[in-house]
């Protein structure tokens, strides 16, 4: 807390307010009521941030080189794939910045504050420590405030706490604090500013985030590592034939050209445009699926999750509390419906019933809606409720009793809830006279009752009775249930005590329910070999309901206080099964994360409150809700729910793994291209012939021919029971053993095909030769892209022409191909002499084998690896 003595309650700055010249010199000592976190991000840091992966800074060593080495047009080809590739990932990554900052604009934070005695509304950055604000029902709290005038007042925390149950707030000390963030969703008070900024108790969850240290994906890992053995490769190779040409004699000019050459055939420069592209498209796509992606390598994370880290409030739930269960004196009824919309209804016995069949549910219906201060306005299609959830629930439940909000008659006197007696009752006019109408907490309600209302007669409630209501509470709380008594009492008169002598109307017990989809999702979830853990500010019963209502074991539920008397290896067993944490703190948050990170898990977390932004941003992938999230959640994640719904995140890891599937093929396809390459060249120069490729051929195989392709592989759609496979580890190589089986014989077979087209031509020249060779190895990898649209999968089952996108590039690079020999301007910048028919034939017929040598491989592994099995 900012210490300031003249912030204390009986402070000055109370009354009329601070005056002007007071808040200036305050905003000034303080500084803006802003917290650092929420800042936008900028577009050059977006823009730093597409220049730091491995590769490209590989292909700028490429470029450097070229440079000097005077190949000024291989310098200027390699910074141009820079450069797109840079601005591709920029417009994607920008989009997602520039939807969070609408996000972040739809909240617009003002704050209705007095100052020398006016009243006005404020930015609430230009609050200041002693400022007296003004909070009523449905104001989010600016900063963080100490209460001086209260009525009736309730806060919703969850941002804070992750509990959804609103809480009461008073002068009473404990409960007097008001805290940044936060919803005001009953009542009206006024309070005085404690603290602003980053001093707020929200500032340092946001600071706890910020030192946070970010990971880096699993994709950039492995591209790093990719990247690492790539330089690796070339600079060997390139100082072995270096070595070797000078060993024969060769000038040193001529071997730093081929040592080039060797070089740029060793880099996939098309790579890294082919995943930002690819990215980009699953990036698209997820956005579609309602799944803001922040950052291009989250869409392939997403799909290597083990385990999602999941609140419950929002995510799993709907977040509308509903009425299930009424259990009066009488009967039991079942309410159906959720949310908001009153189309449901209430069932006795599972007969339909409403209020004008049944005196004793009609009474506490009258009640629900009378002791009440939420409206439910229609709006279109859609039903918008107005007032606290708890209240909100009572209103629709009454409305699928058919009981109207006039039906209690008109209101005479309302007793404000609050914290000491747990309960609201308001008196209202009939025609009897007077009646009070009564609800809260049973342990209040109850002991306050003398009768009951069994239909339409009143008893006394004897010992029997309570002891059954009292059972029938325990039950209904045990399932998770909120629940709430009701009760009434018709007054003759007015009284100095009319809470006394109740007569007991029945309970009802609110839930905040599963959204529809979830259990299908976590089932899918679940056959996809993801582990769930749920981690809630709620109550045990109440998160171990909702963890069972959505198909979750709930083994075992684990409270906050528990958590913390656990060490690492017993946390690591509880993690074994399908744990709920209930009422936790943000630090344990990012314990459980740091310990299944530990156990070898890629872990995606879900969020929406403050106290899950540090917890966010330590996981592999943070996802926020984009609805309810809050500005410090949604920008430490890489991911933002557009809808808030745990289906989505199933939708997105399935995109994510056909994304990763993608990546893969493209990866395996390019890098047998590049080893046929650098195999036909060193083959060349080991049987003493001349350098077979130019530096500027080899570039345009890389970026042109070979990356238009790549790039339609990741158009691939999903493969069958892709859902049905196990997350890849952490450690899984990006190639594996299968697609290295793939890649040896395809590089070799374009090597071979590279070769023989060279020696065919040399009988008409060494440009000659070197043209055919150029044509041979572009025609084998064009044509053998088909044979890599799946790895385990033949072609023939996948259909030639299922995917389109791939037909079209296949046809368009070998146009620009025959254009690169035929064309005189290109052909002149590739040193590509024109063929004639037959040399077209012959290098047709070197291609054909390429069709099917992927497939060949295939077979063969799958094959060895079910007699192995």
């Amino acid at each position: 807390m900012q210490d300031d003595k003249r912030l204390r309650p009986d402070s000055r700055s109370q009354g009329d307010g601070l005056e002007p010249d007071e808040v200036r010199r305050r905003l000034a000592r303080f500084g803006p009521n802003e917290i650092g976190q929420t800042v936008s991000v900028a577009p050059h840091r977006v823009l730093a941030r597409q220049f730091a992966s491995p590769l490209v800074l590989l292909l700028l060593g490429a470029a450097v080189i070229a440079g000097l080495l005077g190949e000024i047009v291989d310098m200027a080809a390699i910074l141009l794939v820079v450069g797109l590739n840079a601005i591709l990932g920029f417009v994607q990554e920008w989009r997602a910045e520039t939807a969070i900052a609408a996000l972040r604009g739809m909240l617009a934070p003002r704050a209705r504050v007095r100052r020398a005695g006016q009243e006005a509304v404020v930015p609430a950055r230009d609050l200041v420590p002693g400022d007296v604000v003004l909070v009523e029902a449905g104001d989010r709290v600016p900063a963080d405030l100490r209460l001086i005038l209260a009525s009736g007042l309730r806060i919703d925390e969850s941002v804070l706490t992750g509990e959804s149950v609103a809480v009461d707030k008073s002068l009473d000390p404990g409960e007097e604090h008001l805290f940044m963030g936060t919803l005001v969703v009953a009542g009206r008070g006024e309070a005085v500013v404690e603290a602003t900024g980053a001093r707020t108790r929200l500032g340092q969850i946001a600071g706890m985030t910020q030192a946070v240290a970010g990971r880096s994906t699993v994709l950039s890992q492995r591209l790093a590592r990719l990247a690492r053995q790539i330089g690796l490769v070339a600079v060997m190779v390139a100082c072995a034939v270096v070595l070797l040409g000078l060993w024969r004699g060769e000038s040193l000019t001529v071997m730093g050209i081929t040592a080039l050459s060797l070089a740029v055939a060793a880099v996939p420069e098309g790579l890294p445009a082919v995943v930002t592209v690819t990215l980009a498209l699953g990036a698209s796509a997820m956005a579609r699926r309602k799944a803001l992606v922040r950052r291009l390598q989250a869409v392939e994370t997403l799909g290597s999750a083990s385990v999602i880290c999941t609140d419950k409030t929002g995510t799993l739930t709907e977040n509308r509390m509903t009425a299930r269960i009424i259990r009066t004196p009488e009967a039991l009824y079942e309410v159906t419906g959720s949310g908001h919309d009153p189309a449901g209804h209430i069932a006795r016995a599972g007969r339909r019933v409403r209020a004008s069949d049944d005196p004793g549910l009609a009474a506490l219906l009258e009640a629900a809606i009378g002791c009440n201060n939420a409206r439910l306005v229609r709006q279109g299609d859609d039903w918008q409720m107005v007032g606290e959830p708890t209240e909100g629930a009572l209103v629709v439940l009454a409305y699928k009793g058919w009981v109207a909000p006039d039906a209690p008659g008109p209101r005479e006197l309302e007793i404000p809830f609050d914290s000491d007696r747990k309960m609201m009752s308001v008196i209202v006019r009939v025609a009897t006279g007077r009646r009070l109408l009564t609800k809260g907490a049973p342990e209040s309600v109850i002991p306050r009752c003398d009768r009951l209302r069994h239909g339409a007669r009143v008893l006394p409630m004897d010992r029997d009775a309570r002891d059954d209501i009292a059972r029938q509470y325990d039950d209904m709380a045990a399932q998770g249930l909120r629940v709430l008594a009701l009760a009434e009492r018709d007054l003759p008169g007015l009284t100095d005590d009319p809470e006394q002598n109740l007569t007991f109307l029945g309970l009802v017990g609110l839930i905040d329910p599963p959204r529809p989809e979830v259990p299908a999702a976590i089932s899918e979830a679940r056959g996809a070999g993801i582990g769930i853990v749920m981690i809630t500010g709620d109550a045990p019963n109440t998160a171990r309901a909702i963890a069972r209502a959505v198909g979750l074991s709930a083994k075992p539920v684990i409270t906050g206080a528990e958590l913390e008397n656990m060490d690492d290896s017993a946390l690591r067993v509880a993690l074994g099964g399908e744990p709920v944490f209930a009422r936790t703190a943000p630090e344990q948050k990012m314990r459980i994360v740091a310990v299944l990170q530990a156990m070898g898990h890629v872990v995606a977390m879900t969020g929406d409150g403050v106290n899950d932004a540090p917890a966010l941003k330590a996981a592999d992938i943070g996802i926020a809700m984009g609805q309810r999230g809050t500005d410090v959640a949604r920008e430490a994640a890489d991911l933002v729910l557009l809808d808030d719904n745990f289906a989505t995140i199933v939708a997105a890891i399935e995109e994510g793994r056909r994304q990763f599937a993608n990546l893969r093929k493209f990866v395996l396809y390019l890098f047998s291209a590049n080893l046929g390459e650098v195999l036909a060249i060193m083959g060349n120069l080991a049987i003493g012939a001349p350098l077979m490729l130019l530096a500027t051929q080899i570039l345009w195989m890389n970026l042109v021919t070979d990356g238009a392709v790549a790039l339609a592989l990741g158009a691939e759609r999903a493969e069958p029971g892709q859902m049905r496979q196990k997350p890849r580890p952490r450690d899984a190589a990006l190639i594996g053993r299968e697609g290295f089986v793939i890649l040896v014989l395809f590089g070799l077979y374009v090597a071979a095909a590279g070769m023989a087209a060279f020696q065919i031509g040399l009988q008409q020249g060494l440009e000659h030769a070197r043209g055919m060779a150029f044509g041979a190895i572009v025609m084998v990898q064009v044509l053998g892209v088909f044979g890599f649209r799946s790895l385990a999968v033949p072609c023939t089952r996948l259909g030639w022409l299922s995917n389109p996108a791939l037909v079209v590039a296949v046809l368009a690079t070998l146009a620009v191909q025959a254009m690169a020999f035929h064309w005189a301007p290109l052909s002149a910048l590739l040193h590509a002499r024109a063929l004639g028919v037959g040399d077209w034939a012959i290098l047709v017929a070197l291609a054909l084998p390429g069709l099917f040598l992927p497939e060949m491989a295939k077979t063969l592994w799958r094959e060895r690896h079910l007699g192995a099995a």
